[in-house]
């Protein structure tokens, strides 16, 4: 991927991530990286559990841990899965996107193979509802 902002050391880092995943259920690793405005890395990683709706995945897992350090602005998110090809965020994890991140910030989906998709936020939650929709002046 060479679109002027992805950096290969985000991937390798993604990985790390990923080898911090909990997945005694599905065994599908997923790591997330989320790149701060100033160039901080947040790691993410899916934490399952046997109550399934316990379960967090990787993306909110790193933005969770972004605002809970009163970190708040983002220049990207890296998903790497076990899947042979790069596997789209799940609907929650988007809406939750949609919510704490800017619509054009860049997604990069990755594999286990080392493919790279890029797509904004906003392509991957069109015609989203956030907070930022609302008006509360």
């Amino acid at each position: 991927m060479n679109d002027g902002i992805f950096k290969e050391e985000w991937l390798k880092e993604a990985i790390e991530a990923q080898s911090r995943a909990y997945t005694p259920y599905s065994n599908f690793n997923v790591g997330a990286l989320l790149v701060t405005e100033d160039d901080q890395y947040i790691y993410g990683a899916n934490i399952e559990n046997a109550a399934y709706p316990a379960t967090i995945c990787a993306e909110r897992s790193a933005l969770v841990s972004a605002y809970s350090n009163n970190i708040t602005k983002f220049k990207a998110l890296v998903v790497v899965t076990d899947a042979e090809a790069p596997a789209s965020p799940c609907g929650v994890c988007r809406q939750v996107m949609k919510e704490l991140c800017r619509d054009d910030m860049p997604v990069y989906l990755t594999s286990k193979t080392g493919e790279v998709i890029k797509r904004s936020v906003d392509d991957l939650l069109p015609l989203g509802f956030s907070g930022k929709d609302m008006k509360n002046e």
